[in-house]
């Protein structure tokens, strides 16, 4: 699976375009700015590619800023787990809470759970629910080729946000790293909503709150949680 990596907004959220055989989906679009939306679809025309789902790995208003242009464009709906529906509702309720402004994603028609699987060219990815960041956090896992996208759940030294934002639960997001993340494997490289790519083997041996999720010790003294939306 081939994995384009694209930050955009002042949330310097991570957007993803995966893609196989001439085959792609979108994951969390985060395009603000409409040279943001065009970088997306520069890589879409230089790859020739069909996009054949769009996806959201949650519906926090920073990971859902392009997905009216792409729905439009694509003329198909974001995928998203059960969860989602409320906060896409609220799009306009969350913007607001942030000082900015959105275009309201459509209720997704599709909806992804534990279990299900995407597949596009010869990439087929399985979905685990991992909630904690937000109720509808799911993650995207390949397998094969060892690599997961996993949302706002764990970064690079960190985890995703658990205070400060409506409906999070720390405890959900410390049962979500041991009991889903972690089992995927050392060699499994994960790409997150915010930051750099990471692996499981990284974080297990030096984020302190991994250490705290599996019973290691740690607090989370030596870093902050991410900020992710």
């Amino acid at each position: 699976m081939n994995v384009e990596a694209f930050t955009f907004s002042p949330f310097m959220t991570n957007c993803y375009l995966c893609h196989d055989q001439g085959e792609a989906v979108l994951v969390d679009a985060s395009c603000v700015e409409d040279t943001e939306r065009k970088t997306v679809l520069s890589a879409v025309d230089e790859y020739d590619l069909e996009v054949r789902h769009l996806l959201l790995t949650h519906a926090h208003v920073d990971h859902i800023f392009g997905c009216r242009f792409f729905e439009d464009h694509f003329d198909m709906r974001f995928q998203a787990h059960e969860a989602a529906v409320p906060f896409i509702e609220r799009a306009e309720e969350q913007a607001t809470a942030f000082g900015v402004s959105v275009d309201k994603p459509s209720v997704p028609t599709t909806l992804l759970g534990e279990g299900d699987t995407v597949t596009f060219g010869d990439v087929t990815l399985e979905i685990l629910h991992t909630p904690g960041h937000s109720p509808d956090s799911i993650s995207f896992v390949h397998p094969p080729s060892d690599q997961a996208l996993t949302g706002d759940v764990l970064f690079q030294n960190s985890i995703g946000r658990t205070q400060g934002l409506p409906e999070t639960s720390r405890s959900q997001l410390m049962d979500s790293i041991p009991d889903k993340l972690i089992p995927l494997g050392d060699e499994m490289t994960i790409y997150p909503g915010h930051g750099p790519e990471t692996t499981i083997g990284r974080e297990r041996k030096q984020n302190p709150f991994v250490k705290e999720a599996l019973g290691e010790g740690g607090d989370g003294a030596m870093g902050p949680m991410r900020s992710g939306r």
